[in-house]
């Protein structure tokens, strides 16, 4: 028996997984209980009166390609959310284990866990600057941790996490524990993935999404990229047909290789505009300070948050409350924009 049937719930494991209608596209379709005709409107490639394929090879190779790993040790999922979800699900029994999140960090780590009954083990990011406490994350996930979730760069700080005390973590939890890096703001950052290391540290697992950087938010189109016995464990728990068939086919084209010059230049001027806002907000008399951000959003302490909220929206801006993280008492979250809109928004909290 492997490290991961002896870490993950033991009903997950001995589940016979759901089997999709067959799947082959050159034969007439009579086996999925599907209406032989395309609505009016329907101008997809495949049609949305048929399932989409499950999983499209296409898309898993496409995914595959981009994050510059075997298409084995790969999932996609709706959204990272799902990933999450899955992996929450797939080894932590309600009731008897954990997982270990470092706040202020991404709030789906707890609500997933919740909602699994898995307990919450928390250990904060040091308060001077949000690093990772590395000794104190070992010595808080021995059982009943089964994950540990680690975001980098961390939302909502902005900070990248130290790679080494990541991988230190995954090596000495090797065989006890998940370690999950959640990437999702890493191309704003310019800093290479965790996902190579994953042949080498079998129990790191990494979370990448086309949310971001890619601008497919409304998509909801994730990666869950981890060795392959946990990505067939995690397959076991997904629904059938997540993923949608119009954006099976989105994706798809937008992830051909002729889009990453464009996209480059649209994630250089992110990073240019994330350099000019937190200068801006530097220099205004409301904020007390800015944190340094890898991400496409900075991290702001005002001398009164609620005023600064009421001011970006009279400039009819949303920004991001922190102040529910008890680490941020006084803290926004800005994320940056086109360059008129944030010239706009620092005009309103100058």
């Amino acid at each position: 028996m492997s490290w991961v049937t002896e870490l993950a719930r033991p009903e997950i494991v001995s589940l016979e997984a759901y089997q999709n209608a067959a799947w082959e596209p050159n034969l007439t379709r009579l086996n999925a209980n599907e209406l032989p005709w395309r609505v009016p409107g329907d101008d997809s490639c495949a049609g949305l009166n048929r399932y989409p394929e499950p999983p499209s090879n296409a898309l898993l190779h496409r995914l595959a390609a981009l994050y510059e790993v075997a298409e084995d040790r790969v999932l996609a999922t709706r959204g990272s959310d799902e990933a999450i979800d899955l992996l929450i699900r797939a080894f932590c029994r309600c009731g008897s284990d954990a997982v270990l999140v470092c706040p202020p960090t991404f709030g789906m780590y707890t609500v997933a866990a919740r909602i699994q009954g898995a307990a919450v083990v928390s250990v904060p990011l040091r308060p001077a600057d949000f690093s990772l406490d590395e000794a104190a994350v070992l010595r808080n996930a021995a059982p009943p941790v089964k994950i540990v979730f680690l975001c980098s760069p961390n939302n909502p700080t902005g900070n990248l996490l130290d790679e080494q005390a990541i991988l230190r973590i995954a090596a000495q939890l090797a065989g006890r524990a998940l370690v999950v890096v959640d990437e999702a703001y890493l191309e704003f950052a310019g800093a290479a993935s965790l996902a190579q290391r994953i042949p080498q540290q079998t129990n790191l697992c990494v979370l990448r999404t086309l949310s971001k950087a890619h601008g497919l938010a409304g998509a909801r189109l994730g990666t869950l990229i981890a060795d392959p016995e946990i990505i067939a464990l995690a397959g076991k728990v997904i629904p059938p047909y997540a993923i949608t068939q119009l954006t099976v086919e989105a994706a798809s084209r937008l992830l051909d290789p002729s889009s990453s010059p464009a996209r480059e230049e649209r994630l250089e001027m992110i990073r240019s505009e994330r350099q000019r806002v937190s200068c801006a907000l530097s220099s205004s008399p409301l904020v007390t300070r800015v944190w340094p951000s890898a991400a496409n959003f900075v991290l702001a302490e005002f001398r009164d948050a609620a005023t600064a909220l009421l001011r970006a929206r009279r400039a009819d801006f949303l920004v991001r409350d922190a102040r529910i993280h008890p680490e941020l008492p006084q803290a926004l979250r800005i994320t940056i924009g086109a360059s008129v809109q944030n010239t706009r928004l620092l005009a309103a909290l100058a």
